[in-house]
């Protein structure tokens, strides 16, 4: 057992449990015993975790991406506008990037570690600043999450991100699937706590809905709050897509004219 502090808010931590990861590293999980951030010992498996960008297990890639794309259209709509410059960073594929910009969002790609398929000729360019950046199902991957996040604040002020709320109690490892040592890129766990703690750090506010988590500079209307309050608010944005997609001009065939 070794002495770690919070990567978050620099606390004591107390380590939780050992596991094997890529079946075959025997790992320190420890918790932070003020924010409740959970994190492994120090890592030194992730070149190996990554030899590819995408873990085979990751199975729900598209549905997901269908689900983030309704949830995230009713929040920028509503909240951002339809007209800014966003961005999806650490994009990818491109699927999402893509399908954003068939809505009509003017969504552009970045990923210093995986091709661009899906949405080639928008990339973001050295130098660009974004109304919003997306980061999803990447903040558990991060290593160093201040610096990470501090990167996509060069970008943007306001960022939409997804990642699974570290429940409470903390389960063991048979009974919360997204620990997933068997690909060994999950290694930060966030509490609502957390979030707030980097939220104040940053300056920024803090919203969330379920594994939705909204970290803007931007303070939201009282009825914004109030939404996002609400216990079942993320399915609340996920229906609100059908409603807005007659306000918005999909991008489709104008891209494809751009890029000839």
């Amino acid at each position: 057992m070794i002495n770690l502090r919070c990567k978050i808010c620099e606390a004591a931590t107390r380590l939780v449990f050992n596991t094997q990861v890529l079946k075959k590293y025997d790992v320190a999980y420890y918790q932070c015993e003020s924010c409740g951030f959970l994190q492994t010992e120090p890592v030194y498996w992730l070149k190996e975790a990554y030899e590819n960008s995408m873990n085979l297990t990751d199975t729900g890639i598209v549905v997901r991406n269908l689900r983030l794309v309704r949830i995230s259209s009713t929040i920028l709509f509503f909240f951002f506008g339809k007209k800014g410059k966003y961005l999806d960073y650490a994009g990818g594929f491109g699927l999402y990037t893509r399908w954003m910009r068939d809505v009509g969002f003017n969504f552009y790609w970045s990923d210093p570690f995986t091709s661009n398929l899906l949405a080639r000729g928008f990339e973001a360019a050295e130098g660009d600043r974004f109304l919003l950046a997306t980061s999803f199902e990447s903040f558990e991957h991060f290593e160093n999450p201040h610096e990470d996040l501090k990167k996509i604040l060069h970008l943007s002020d306001n960022i939409l991100l997804s990642t699974e709320l570290l429940p409470s109690p903390t389960p063991p490892l048979s009974n919360w699937w997204y620990y997933a040592p068997e690909h060994g890129q999950h290694i930060a766990f966030y509490t609502k706590q957390s979030f707030s703690v980097l939220a104040k750090k940053y300056g920024l506010h803090y919203y969330n809905s379920d594994n939705i988590h909204l970290l803007t500079k931007k303070q939201l209307s009282l009825i914004g709050r109030i939404i996002f309050a609400l216990p079942f608010s993320k399915y609340f944005f996920y229906v609100g897509s059908y409603f807005i997609a007659p306000f918005m001009k999909p991008k489709t065939w104008t891209d494809a004219s751009e890029l000839k």
